[in-house]
């Protein structure tokens, strides 16, 4: 008798629980899980990327200086020697395959570099985006980056002064204005989609869609661009190898100084906008301190 009467107290209890009530043991144990995850989120935080250690920072720097150097080498040997043999013959076996899939996917992946309007579209829809979801960081790197980029690319340019491929030499597929060195479209695309593809590594989480898909469209054209500036005939080789290694600086340093800014606290997200978004996609900064 006592156990059914035990029995009928506890069905009792049940019944009249509310529904969505939590008892205190089961809230416990809720807030002691959410407790060690906040703490392994914060462990993870405070342990510094091997980007931002001391030593691989001296080496990224080496590098930097590396690319620099080559860099110069490069500019004053075209200054000085306008047409080289080497990028004649590299020219024409690009364009000894005149398949016309292959030509549209070259054609393709310069597109948006000959519309100045795409670009700069493309550029103010990223830092939009950015800013909607309270990344406001970002959102200005996006700009301030690709802004260097034309700026040192049409500097550049003024002080080498090499002129275009001509049609003497190799199939001029797509004509381009302007001087050659070093290939514009090719910083362009460092500077924009490398830097994209960049944050889509460092700065987003997990296994979604759309970052696949970033990483995937950005590194296309980073690769794609170079060979397509070629094969078009609007660049030398060199052109293109100079683009990519001073491009690849500029983004290089954009990179060594964000996380520290961002570990700072620099234009940190303040408002509950995007705070969902963040919990679910964006990493927390690490600690930049040295």
């Amino acid at each position: 008798m006592q156990q059914q009467r035990d029995k009928d107290l506890k069905e009792q209890q049940t019944e009249n629980k509310i529904p969505g009530e939590q008892s205190a043991g089961e809230r416990v144990a809720e807030d002691a899980e959410n407790i060690i995850e906040e703490a392994q989120e914060e462990v993870g935080a405070a342990r510094r990327p091997w980007y931002q250690t001391r030593r691989w920072g001296l080496l990224l720097l080496a590098v930097y200086g590396i690319f620099l150097a080559l860099f110069g080498l490069l500019a004053v040997w075209v200054a000085y020697n306008p047409v080289l043999g080497i990028d004649v013959t590299i020219t024409h076996a690009f364009q000894e395959n005149q398949s016309p899939w292959l030509r549209y996917t070259m054609i393709a992946a310069s597109y948006i570099g000959n519309v100045s309007a795409l670009s700069l579209g493309l550029i103010i829809l990223a830092a939009v985006l950015f800013w909607i979801v309270d990344l406001r960081l970002e959102a200005i790197m996006v700009v301030v980056v690709s802004a260097t980029s034309s700026l040192l690319n049409w500097l550049i340019k003024l002080i080498v002064a090499r002129p275009r491929p001509s049609a003497s030499l190799v199939e001029i597929i797509q004509a381009a204005g302007g001087q050659s060195f070093p290939s514009g479209h090719v910083m362009s695309y460092v500077a924009f989609w490398g830097l994209l593809f960049s944050l889509g590594v460092i700065l987003f989480r997990g296994k979604h869609w759309w970052r696949t898909a970033l990483l995937i469209v950005s590194a296309l054209f980073v690769v794609l661009v170079g060979p397509s500036r070629i094969y078009l005939g609007d660049h030398w080789a060199t052109d293109v190898l100079g683009a990519y290694l001073i491009g690849g600086l500029l983004l290089g340093l954009s990179l060594w100084i964000y996380p520290f800014l961002r570990g700072r606290g620099v234009l940190v997200p303040t408002g509950k906008r995007a705070s969902h978004f963040h919990q679910k996609y964006v990493r927390r900064p690490a600690n930049g301190r040295p």
